[in-house]
């Protein structure tokens, strides 16, 4: 029953995470909120509402290698199975668009994050360090869009935020919003408590349990909104997907998630998964600087990979 209770937390935190999307994003722009700001901060976040509920709850229940595990093998599954079964599908034409700036944010987010790791422990002030981190980010790529609206060519996509529907009553608005701040910690200590009983149960660490099953877990929304992405021809949707979930992982819920409860960095982290998921990031050079397409054996590396240090995590 506990892989049952497992899938049903994630089941819970997917729809919650969904639901407060829908109901922030309709408040925000009913409110007057331009849709280009909900669109880089509102959906942001809102998207990451289970990693980061998940990584709370497993810090506040002294459960740091499922709050961090959760992250790094967040991050790893984006780039080598996220864009792997994509490319599978269909070729990604990642040649045609730039996403240089992005990528070498996000290289930066995990060089500071793994700076960071080797202090021992994710506390206060490697909290406020990822914070303020985000903040910059953030705030440089409002001025991008800012800059991109006073010239006339804002990417549709910002216009038009997930989830927006102009027409929406405020009885949904206000279902939505209650249902994702009801869902989301019910969805999440659920998953972390199965999952630790998991480890428990099969007598391995809590952090292979939150590199693996939680993951993997909190990785299918991604891998939904990639595979969809690819299948559209829009490459530049699903590389950017991954690229902005992997910075928001790495600053903004380990960056709060540190404010809440301190959380040990497990010695197995500094000498394997930190530099996998580093590793796995620095493969994207040739498809973000050089040109290169993704296709189905670029899919076929990605995805076996992922495969084999998921079978070291287990294994080593």
């Amino acid at each position: 029953m506990v892989f049952v209770y497992a899938a049903l937390g994630l089941v819970i935190l997917l729809l919650a995470g969904d639901a407060l999307v829908k109901g922030a994003v309709n408040l925000a722009l009913r409110v007057g909120i331009p849709a280009m700001i909900v669109s880089l901060t509102i959906v942001a976040f809102g998207t990451s509402a289970p990693e980061l509920l998940i990584s709370i709850n497993a810090a506040l229940d002294n459960a740091p290698g499922i709050a961090l595990g959760n992250v790094v093998g967040s991050n790893t599954a984006n780039v080598l199975l996220v864009l792997g079964i994509p490319a599978l599908i269909t070729v990604m034409h990642t040649s045609h668009f730039s996403s240089h700036k992005s990528y070498l944010v996000m290289i930066g987010g995990t060089l500071l994050f793994i700076a960071l790791a080797f202090r021992g422990v994710f506390d206060w002030i490697s909290g406020l360090i990822l914070l303020a981190a985000l903040a910059l980010v953030l705030g440089d790529n409002l001025r991008d869009a800012w800059r991109h609206k006073r010239a006339g060519d804002l990417e549709e996509d910002l216009e038009d935020p997930e989830g927006a529907d102009p027409d929406m009553a405020w009885w949904k608005i206000l279902l939505f919003l209650a249902l994702g701040l009801v869902g989301l910690p019910l969805g999440a200590d659920l998953l972390v408590d199965s999952a630790t009983e998991i480890a428990q149960m099969f007598g391995v660490p809590d952090t292979v349990i939150g590199l693996t099953l939680v993951a993997l877990g909190t990785s299918l929304p991604e891998l939904a909104t990639t595979v969809m992405a690819a299948i559209r021809k829009q490459a530049d949707v699903a590389i950017g997907n991954v690229i902005g979930s992997n910075m928001f992982n790495l600053l903004a819920i380990i960056g709060v998630a540190s404010l809440i409860a301190p959380m040990e960095v497990d010695p197995a982290f500094l000498r394997l998964d930190l530099w996998v998921m580093l590793a796995a990031s620095l493969l994207l050079i040739p498809f973000v600087f050089m040109g290169r397409d993704m296709g189905k054996g670029t899919g076929a590396v990605l995805s076996a990979l992922y495969v084999g240090y998921i079978a070291m995590v287990f294994y080593v």
